[in-house]
């Protein structure tokens, strides 16, 4: 979205402004003030509460009122000294008003491509098949040789606390917490090491196990069925993908039907847009 400049020193002054007989009916096109015989309107006044960042939009509605009146005031009066726009100006409102539209088209794409009929589907089509899938809480003990894990490994058969080695002789993170990785999934860890895991009984220690980390001892501590999320657990997950998919559709149509004319290029220097003189004060 593009920039605007605020006023927001308009919302630390204290306001005096006030209607006459607000109770009446109120319409977009109801006038709140005339600078100089110009027009402010509340429709002017709803469009830019729109723009404000949301600590504003959120203060009391009286608040908010007299200081939005006051902002776009003095705009007006500051807007009013430029009699004569730059080329620069009328080629930012060209490129403010393209933006106005493509975020609006944007709005109605998103619209339409979230209700709760395509939520559904887009539920169904990641969960309704999913196969039941595990978690598992392991410990490891990490060291560098195969005969560093295989001396552990006996120490283990002996009786010797896991944890205690692990703070002892775990080269990894996981060391200094009794060699303690908490809860993962599928795909969480790399390949040998996860092989391991799905095989073992929850208590068991594994032989040793080499990754590109050195060799580890594993100890699966626990493991779950992970419950598949309900449709809310998602819901907002679900529709982020939906609006980005519609949106990048609609954009790719949308460019491989329109006309559009690219010529060479390649003789303009790239760093002709620091040249701001090309389009005046």
């Amino acid at each position: 979205m593009f920039k605007r400049t605020i006023f927001l020193t308009a919302f630390a002054l204290s306001c005096t402004f006030s209607l006459p007989g607000y109770a009446q009916d109120v319409s977009a096109d109801t006038v709140v003030a005339t600078v100089n015989g110009t027009d402010i309107t509340i429709g002017h006044m709803i469009v830019l509460r729109d723009f404000l960042p949301e600590q504003y939009r959120n203060l009391p509605d009286d608040t908010l009122f007299d200081g939005i009146l006051d902002q776009v005031i003095q705009q007006a009066v500051l807007a009013q000294t430029i009699t004569t726009p730059s080329a620069a100006f009328h080629i930012q409102m060209e490129n403010e008003r393209r933006t106005l539209l493509a975020s609006a088209a944007m709005g109605k794409i998103i619209k339409d491509a979230v209700t709760e009929e395509t939520l559904l589907a887009a539920y169904n089509t990641r969960f309704a098949d999913a196969e039941p899938s595990h978690e598992y809480n392991a410990s490891h003990i990490l060291v560098e040789t195969q005969e560093e894990a295989a001396a552990l490994a006996l120490e283990l058969a002996d009786g010797a606390d896991f944890a205690a080695l692990a703070k002892e002789h775990s080269t990894g993170p996981s060391g200094p917490g009794g060699g303690s990785l908490g809860w993962f999934s599928a795909g969480m860890m790399v390949q040998p090491f996860e092989e391991a895991v799905v095989t073992m009984d929850v208590g068991q220690v594994s032989e040793p196990v080499q990754t590109q980390f050195g060799w580890h001892l594993i100890k699966l501590d626990d493991s779950r069925l992970l419950e598949q999320p309900g449709i809310d657990d998602v819901r907002d997950e679900l529709s982020q993908e939906l609006q980005q998919k519609a949106v990048e559709g609609a954009i790719t149509a949308l460019t491989a039907s329109a006309d559009i004319v690219r010529p060479d290029l390649s003789a303009i220097d790239r760093s002709v847009l620091r040249d701001t003189k090309l389009v005046g004060e």
